[in-house]
């Protein structure tokens, strides 16, 4: 590990607001470490120097001018490429947007760029967020920081890599159905998934658009609430975000309240600490939950019953609103569209856009789009999909019902450490139960956060997942907050393989 401690990103609006370092200097820095280290590790897919080092240079005249600038003043930030960012490319890791340009920046985006953040590049992703190790990227293969021959989780797998590898402080991603949470954890950050429509997702490439969040991952859970307060908020161009009367932008100053956890109950559901877990995993986030108790939380058992239902309901609502969604991409309106040299006037439509979708989407792609035709087909959608629909709001029954007696639940975010490329390549079934954890948070529809902890003893890391009921993402940011006080898990980072000893 190396002796040299990241700065936070609010170590860094801090220095740059305060003159000690210049907005131009701190991206230019970035820059350079992506140019010499992202060779080996694959996390970004393209930088934006030109734009950022432009908006650096505006944000530093400011500041010479006299104005006080935003809260997020120089901090370079990576997005993933399923988020448009106007002007650049945006390919959610698929062939089928490989030459799309984006004609505007999403909404969360464009927040962080007023509260003065620099958008620095994009960042490697699964296939239209499908995966969970970005194994299923058409664009390249992304290393684990901690191990070349170790997946980063997925499917923001370059979002966790970049900071994991201190390439930049800060990177958003997206999650589904624990697309932040499972590689933060994998990588040793800190990931946040906030409760559905906090964060707008207009500017989102789509997958599961009743599952899909916009969240991020960072160092500390101190910079997810700075990012939150900077992003979040109601936005007209989405109609699923939270109306302007819900949760208010006070969340830095909800974490200074807290110096221990006295007062709050965490919840231990014997369906999310099972037997299926990894016991070097589970050895760990134990020793974490200890930790908490010893800060002051109470831990009491609960039950969330429909919890084992979590996986195959989820992954048949998501493919079943995949397949609607991705039916745009026919090769007629935008995107790739394939062509043969024995294309003639007059060949079916159906023909032209069935080689499209065959060439333009990737195996695991397809094979999500398949599930979730067949799940909503006539004769199967009752057998299938509304089951679906009816397990999803039992399992939001059920986490209403758990915490009526605690103010959070605690687990593991990952079953497993990260397990190494190709690692159960021929069995989906295995690697979608990869997801077992975090995806009844995202079917709840509730905030949920993965903060490193120990890792193992051959020194993968590991991650704890907190949940807190809806629209008390301030409760799992404290919790983790206090925690990171008291700990140092959080500052570890891997000496990258081309950057010798320190």
């Amino acid at each position: 590990m190396s002796t040299t401690t990241p700065m936070t990103a609010r170590q860094v609006a801090a220095a740059v607001a305060s003159g000690e370092t210049t907005a131009a200097a701190v991206v230019d820095r970035c820059l350079e470490r992506i140019a010499a280290h992202d060779g080996s590790l694959g996390a970004f897919c393209g930088t934006f120097a030109a734009r950022a080092r432009r908006t650096a240079a505006a944000i530093d005249d400011r500041i010479r001018a006299g104005e006080t600038p935003g809260p997020l003043a120089g901090v370079p930030i990576a997005n993933k490429d399923t988020l448009l960012v106007a002007g650049e490319r945006a390919t959610a890791g698929s062939r089928m947007l490989a030459k799309f340009t984006a004609p505007y920046t999403a909404s969360s985006l464009t927040r962080l760029e007023r509260h003065d953040a620099v958008l620095i590049g994009r960042t490697n992703m699964d296939e239209f967020g499908m995966g969970s190790t970005t194994e299923s990227s058409s664009c390249q293969r992304t290393y684990n920081p901690f191990g070349r021959g170790l997946v980063p989780g997925g499917s923001s797998g370059g979002s966790a890599a970049a900071v994991a590898a201190d390439l930049c402080p800060l990177a958003i991603g997206s999650d589904t159905g624990g697309s932040v949470r499972q590689p933060a954890a994998l990588c040793g950050v800190t990931g946040l998934k906030p409760t559905y429509g906090r964060v707008s997702r207009y500017g989102l490439i789509a997958y599961a658009s009743s599952l899909d969040c916009v969240g991020a991952i960072a160092r500390t859970a101190e910079d997810l609430a700075l990012w939150l307060d900077s992003a979040g908020g109601n936005d007209p161009a989405d109609a699923t975000t939270l109306p302007p009367e819900g949760p208010t932008s006070t969340l830095l100053p909800a974490l200074a309240r807290r110096d221990d956890l006295r007062g709050l109950r965490l919840g231990i559901a014997a369906e999310l600490n099972g037997p299926d877990i990894d016991p070097q995993v589970l050895a760990s986030t134990t020793a974490a939950v200890d930790r908490l108790r010893e800060l002051g939380a109470e831990l009491v058992t609960c039950t969330v019953p429909t919890a084992r239902h979590a996986v195959p309901a989820y992954y048949l609502l998501a493919t079943a609103e995949a397949s609607s969604n991705l039916a745009r991409y026919d090769g007629v309106h935008y995107g790739f569209r394939h062509r043969s040299d024995r294309e003639r006037p007059g060949d079916s439509h159906r023909r032209m856009t069935t080689d499209t979708r065959s060439q333009g989407f990737g195996p695991e792609v397809q094979l999500r789009i398949l599930l979730g035709t067949f799940a909503t087909s006539i004769g199967y959608s009752d057998r299938f999909y509304e089951r679906a629909r009816l397990a999803r709001r039992a399992v939001r029954r059920d986490f209403a019902r758990a915490f009526a007696g605690c103010d959070a639940i605690v687990c593991p975010t990952s079953p497993t450490p990260a397990p190494r490329f190709g690692e159960h390549a021929d069995d989906p079934l295995q690697r979608y139960r990869w997801d077992a954890l975090t995806v009844p948070a995202s079917l709840a529809g509730i905030p949920a956060l993965s903060m490193p902890v120990a890792p193992t003893p051959d020194g993968r890391p590991v991650g704890l997942q907190v949940m807190t009921p809806h629209g008390h993402d301030e409760r799992a940011l404290q919790i983790a907050h206090v925690f990171q006080q008291h700990t140092d898990h959080h500052l570890r980072r891997p000496r990258l393989a081309d950057e010798g000893e320190r």
